[in-house]
């Protein structure tokens, strides 16, 4: 069951804003080249969103696969994504995505949140499209760290991120925590993403707490091989 973004499926123009003021410093796709090299390999983006990643990835693989649910988006990745002759974008799900069986090297989804508790069916269709060897990587907030830790906390008190990291140890993760900056060009931009990620009170006192246009944010990497042979 594909669950509504609250964020990019209602506001994609904001989410745009919010993509190019993620990890200003390039400390995630570091982390993630450090674990696994996708040149000249397939990747699949997995929920893709409006492609932003698209092109980084087309960059050095052979091929890149968007896969995104919401149709709107899959035009706007297409739109955005069009000159590049080695990328494509599908509309699918975690748990039925429309790749045949053993084709990536990587699938990437980051911050697309149909991976935790309950969501086993999404890693076990990654690793029917995953290669021998080939790597899931889950990219996620950290809730504990930092202020917007706080502030997620606040508006999500029924979420535990304590049982989200023992889930993914229990499917065979690895996982690794990434201190990243946002860094926005002006005021208005911090306080429109603020606004789709928080709840009003809560994106209101975010704002006042954050004097100038940078956060500190940490995720987690969360990463899984398929195995290359039988295990026993």
């Amino acid at each position: 069951m594909t669950i509504p973004s609250p964020n990019i499926w209602h506001w994609p123009e904001v989410y745009e804003v919010e993509n190019r003021a993620q990890d200003a410093d390039g400390a995630i796709y570091r982390q993630l080249a450090g674990t696994v090299d996708w040149s000249d390999s397939v990747v699949v983006d997995l929920g893709c969103g409006t492609g932003f990643h698209l092109p980084m990835f087309a960059e050095t693989a052979a091929a890149v696969i968007g896969v995104e649910p919401h149709v709107p988006l899959v035009e706007a990745a297409r739109r955005r994504t069009g000159p590049l002759v080695n990328v494509e974008v599908l509309e699918g799900s975690a748990e039925s995505m429309p790749v045949g069986d053993a084709v990536a090297d990587l699938i990437h989804a980051r911050t697309a949140y149909f991976f935790g508790p309950g969501c086993g069916a999404g890693i076990a269709e990654s690793m029917r499209v995953l290669k021998p060897g080939g790597v899931l990587a889950v990219i996620d907030l950290d809730a504990t760290a930092f202020d917007y830790g706080r502030w997620m906390r606040a508006d999500l008190p029924q979420y535990d991120p304590g049982r989200v990291e023992r889930f993914f140890d229990a499917q065979g993760f690895s996982t690794v925590r990434v201190d990243t900056r946002w860094e926005f060009p002006d005021r208005r931009a911090l306080r429109e993403v603020l606004g789709i990620e928080f709840t009003k009170r809560t994106a209101a006192k975010a704002f006042d707490q954050t004097p100038g246009l940078a956060l500190d944010v940490r995720y987690r990497l969360h990463t899984r091989r398929r195995p290359k042979g039988l295990a026993l």
